[in-house]
């Protein structure tokens, strides 16, 4: 069942002191009229409905026993028509349950329980002693309602019928109280804490599967001994959940393979825990700041909200990311300090890079020195571009040796974003200088080269034209074609320089394939090959054109490296934890491409705005995963809700009106029951029609979604999706 909502969700009607006391006043009075016998026509009613020959005639004195215990069911009878009617008229249950509704469950019915306790005093004052009243008459009417059923006192000799009648006396006393309280609801959330804790271990079941800790896979391919050393690895605290995800998929593996499983079987007895780990070594990451399910690969992220607006079967449901979502590929929009990296991207790239560990993923993580996505000991590359003491380069060309390739990913990087060059262009000039240049010199030139070539004239392009081997004839002729634009009005050269001018600086000198350098290049390749945690660090303060010029380099880079092959057995991710800059209409194309090639992409972006406009709709269409963070604008909000559409839900109408009386009679109850509720006495019309209304509009994600947390939508590469719910981050 769906926590309840919110208390201020739930509209209490005016209940007022006044309207509480006085039907309990004329309550008392009526009762004590009755008593006396002196309410009008008392005793035409009763005299109606029994036979004629218990009274006495002319009256209803009673001519013997029979006449008296119907006496005794009357007035009960009457008793609780008037307890009724004081209840509904001085709305009793609505103020209990307005009293308790924010109290908690032990304390609730810490509280029901002493009224109910007060209640039982009132209908067995003789079982307390020191209680002198009288008890209220509801079980001397039962009793004589027994007695003139049965036909006589004799069956109240029976103690079993008499004390069933007891103890159905007081159920029903107590049940108003037990549920207002939610007594059994409390009970079980006990039994369930109870059985958490391991207080009292319930009895093996012989049928019952093997826990997961004893390796039941292996002990059914007969190899107990593997199995037993894994469960005492794993019991001693030898073992961690790490261990347990990468040798549960190497026995996976293994079991799919001729001699997979010997091999496997060999390995665990020689290495215990330690079978098949990372290249790396490393078996854990050096700290965690967010929860973990390496069995599932999924990664908790927050607690959906007993909200009004999410769907029923999500409220208080804990939220979670797997590859299978990611796959989708993930779109993370909010402004600084609403949490994007601490709460979302952050845990992402913890999640992928323990899952590296145990062979399941491949991660990329960019984004600033500083950012908060692990430490560097958390990774096996470490770019730093501009560091001398970075140990890696980034390879301009995605160690590519086909230039029409290599050229087509460069172009993105460079000119991408620029609406009036298309990257096509761009892409045929670079191969035409990159690819007679690597036939002459056995590599692609390095950035100062290369945009010196872009600068180039005919002289100079003529210079490496003659340095061309004798049987590169299509290389001379991609040269001779460019000599032949060169400073032509139409020529793309002076401008792609000047994109690439931001690398062509001091700091970066020793990077991107300078010669004689020291640093190792690195290509995005290696993550579709190998499990490989890798963190880029952008250069920043005087680099941030370099910086996103490198982030859209990435992106292009991996997203033709995650389109080559099939079966990849590893989930490979890039995460860009700023992508300001780095989208452009060729990657936003290719970022739905990635879905059956088993990789996806993080967005982070602090609003729509650092997008193109013309990008915002596809961009919403190519990603399946969505989240909207607290504090953004509703300019951007609008894009969200577009993307999520609108639901069809039930609303209901409810008009009041005011009922005149024209009876003298009729005036008076409508004038004291408004003294005694409040309110005037009215009919209602309901109404009840289905709109279309959105699932969360601009407005309400600007303005109604609280500080730490965040509207999410996801979609699994299977198609599989949940609507968008608003979800605390906090936890």
């Amino acid at each position: 069942m769906p926590p309840p909502l919110p208390r201020e969700t739930r509209k209490l009607a005016p209940v007022t002191v006044a309207g509480l006391l006085i039907p309990l006043v004329v309550g008392l009075l009526l009762w004590s009229a009755w008593r006396r016998g002196v309410v009008p026509y008392e005793w035409i009613p009763l005299a109606t409905f029994t036979p004629a020959d218990w009274w006495y005639a002319g009256g209803t004195s009673p001519r013997d026993w029979h006449g008296a215990e119907a006496h005794v069911v009357y007035d009960g009878l009457f008793f609780a028509v008037l307890l009724y009617a004081m209840a509904r008229l001085g709305a009793w249950a609505e103020l209990a349950r307005h009293l308790l509704a924010d109290r908690r469950p032990p304390a609730r019915a810490a509280l029901t329980a002493g009224a109910a306790l007060i209640a039982l005093t009132f209908v067995w004052p003789e079982a307390f002693p020191g209680v002198g009243w009288d008890p209220l008459p509801v079980v001397a009417p039962l009793l004589s309602l027994v007695v003139l059923i049965g036909g006589g006192y004799d069956v109240l000799a029976s103690p079993v019928l008499v004390y069933t009648l007891y103890a159905l006396i007081t159920a029903a006393v107590l049940w108003p109280f037990a549920r207002l309280g939610d007594w059994p609801g409390l009970v079980r959330a006990r039994l369930r804490a109870r059985a958490a804790e391991g207080g009292t271990p319930a009895p093996l079941d012989p049928a019952a599967p093997a826990p997961l800790s004893h390796w039941p896979e292996l002990r059914a391919a007969g190899e107990r001994q593997a199995a037993d050393l894994l469960a005492a690895e794993l019991f001693a605290g030898r073992m961690n959940d790490v261990d347990c995800a990468r040798i549960r998929r190497s026995l996976e593996r293994g079991r799919t393979h001729a001699d997979g499983l010997a091999s496997f079987v060999d390995t665990v007895l020689r290495q215990g825990a330690a079978a098949g780990a990372h290249p790396s070594g490393a078996r854990d990451l050096p700290g965690r700041a967010a929860t973990h399910d390496l069995l599932l690969g999924q990664v908790r992220l927050g607690r959906c909200t007993a909200e009004e607006r999410n769907p029923a079967a999500y409220r208080g449901a804990g939220l979670a990311l797997e590859p299978a979502a990611l796959a989708t590929s993930l779109l993370v929009v909010g402004p600084s300090g609403a949490g994007k990296t601490t709460r979302l991207t952050g845990p992402v790239v913890e999640s992928l890079t323990l899952q590296a560990l145990t062979g399941t993923a491949a991660v990329v993580a960019v984004g600033a020195a500083d950012a908060p996505l692990g430490p560097d000991a958390a990774y096996d590359v470490v770019v730093r571009p501009g560091d001398p003491a970075s140990p890696y380069d980034l390879d301009l060309y995605a160690g590519l040796a086909d230039p029409d390739e290599a050229a087509a990913l460069l172009a993105e990087g460079l000119v991408g974003d620029v609406e009036n060059l298309d990257a096509r262009r761009a892409a045929t000039v670079l191969a035409q200088l990159i690819g007679p240049y690597r036939a002459a010199h056995g590599r692609f030139p390095s950035v100062p080269v290369l945009r010196e070539l872009l600068e180039a004239g005919p002289e100079t392009l003529t210079a490496l034209l003659d340095r061309l081997p004798a049987d590169a004839a299509a290389m001379r002729r991609e040269l001779e074609a460019r000599i032949r634009q060169a400073g032509t009005a139409a020529d793309a050269g002076p401008l792609l320089a000047d994109r690439l001018s931001p690398l062509d600086r001091p700091a970066f000198a020793e990077f991107f394939g300078a010669d004689g350098s020291d640093v190792r290049p690195f290509s995005l390749k290696s993550v579709v090959h190998h499990p490989l945690r890798v963190r880029i660090k952008l250069p920043e303060r005087g680099h941030e054109e370099a910086s996103r010029l490198l982030a859209r380099l990435v992106l292009a880079q991996f997203l033709a490296a995650a389109r080559t092959g099939t079966g990849r057995p590893h989930f490979a991710a890039l995460v860009l934890d700023d992508a300001t800059g780095a989208l452009t209409t060729g990657t936003v194309r290719s970022l739905q491409r990635l879905r059956p090639h088993n990789a996806g992409v993080v967005l982070g972006l602090r609003t729509l705005g650092e997008v193109p406009e013309a990008l915002h709709g596809p961009l919403f269409g190519a990603v399946g995963c969505r989240v909207a963070l607290s504090g953004i604008t509703t300019w951007d909000g609008r894009g969200f809700a577009e993307t999520w559409g609108k639901e069809w839900v039930e609303t209901t109408e409810v008009a009041h009106h005011t009922v005149f009386a024209d009876q003298p009679m009729t005036r008076f109850l409508h004038a004291l029951r408004k003294k005694i509720t409040g309110k005037a006495v009215t009919t209602d019309a309901v109404t009840t029609r289905k709109v279309e209304r959105e699932r969360w509009s601009a407005s309400e994600l600007a303005h109604s979604v609280p500080p730490g947390h965040a509207v999410v939508s996801l979609t699994t590469a299977q198609g599989t999706h949940t609507p968008p719910v608003l979800v605390d981050l906090r936890g």
